[in-house]
Parts: structure tokens; sequence; C-alpha cells
């Protein structure tokens, strides 16, 4: 991408600022994993405890210093997350955590697992922290290891969200991509 995705302009905030929106709308509560230096003045902050091992490690930092039971995670450089589409997470995996004990809430579209739109429970960071020790970082391959409830794309759809809400942004093209997306919506 060349530049932190956090600042990248989106609909004439920043991507930071829409994330943090979206979750304090969703959860009241957002802490953000990443550097302090970069990211302080913005709201509370954890560092990975295991840095460099990609997005299983900042779910295991915030997970490792929550007192939460249920914690959303969402990936900055998903812009059209709306905070319905996490309180929808939310009431998914207090159900399923009653019924089946279920760790993850995971969306799966077409294209596969949506592990940086979910809900995880406090108690994952045990099955991270192992899978990171192990030099695994893949969050998908954790799921093997955990009772999992997983939204599938005809549920999404029939309570009102679509694929382009797990729309994430990877390169300059797909900022483009998902600026006219917007304009157009």
């Amino acid at each position: 991408m060349g530049t932190n995705k956090a600042f990248l302009d989106f609909a004439g905030q920043t991507l930071l600022a829409r994330g943090l929106d979206v979750l304090k709308a969703a959860c009241g509560s957002v802490t953000i994993v990443g550097d302090p230096a970069t990211f302080a003045a913005f709201g509370p902050v954890v560092e990975d405890v295991f840095p460099g091992c990609g997005p299983l490690g900042g779910i295991h930092a915030a997970l490792s210093r929550s007192s939460a039971e249920f914690n959303a995670v969402l990936a900055v450089d998903m812009p059209f997350a709306p905070a319905e589409l996490i309180g929808f997470l939310f009431a998914a995996a207090e159900a399923a955590a009653e019924e089946s004990g279920a760790m993850v809430t995971v969306p799966r579209i077409r294209t596969g697992f949506q592990p940086l739109c979910a809900i995880y429970r406090r108690d994952f960071t045990a099955t991270a922290d192992q899978a990171l020790r192990a030099g695994k970082y893949k969050v998908d391959a954790t799921f093997a290891h955990v009772p999992l409830r997983i939204v599938e794309q005809p549920e999404l759809e029939a309570a009102g969200f679509s694929k382009k809400n797990f729309l994430n942004i990877n390169s300059p093209e797909d900022h483009r991509a998902a600026i006219d997306l917007a304009t157009q919506s």
C-alpha cells in the first residue's frame, strides 16, 4: 500500500476514525491494536505480544488485554462494515455460546471466512497463543481447534447484509474502487 491504511481518507474521514465510530456504536468500548506512538492520540492501544505475526497476533493482543467475554474484531481496512453488522454478530455469538459453547462467531461469504470482522470470546486467547508459539499465523487454521458459530452468506443476506460489508482495502486500486463504490451508494 505504501502508507498506513489507518490514515487513508474514506468519505471524508480516515479509515481509523470510521472503524472507531463503528465499534463505539456497536460496543461502546474500543481498543486499538498497534503502535502506541502512532495510535495513542486516538484511544487506548495495546501492542502485539507476538510482533510481526499478522492478524492472529493482533487478535491475541486484543483478547489478552480484554476483560470482556465477547470481543468484536474489525480490521481497519473494512470501511463498509456497519455497526449493525457488529451488533448482529454479537447477538449470534451470545446465542451460540449458550447453545454450543462457540468460541468464535465468524461470517463466511462465498470467498471464505471473514475473521477480521468477527466476535471472539476471551478464552480464544489460549488457542491463539498456542498457534503463535508454534509459528502458525493463519487465523482460519485456528478455527479447526475451537467450536465455531459460522454465519453463512444467506443468513447475512436475510439480515440485510452483503458481501460489500466485508470488502477490504489492500492496494491503491482497492482504495479507489471502494471510494467509487461509496459514492455510488
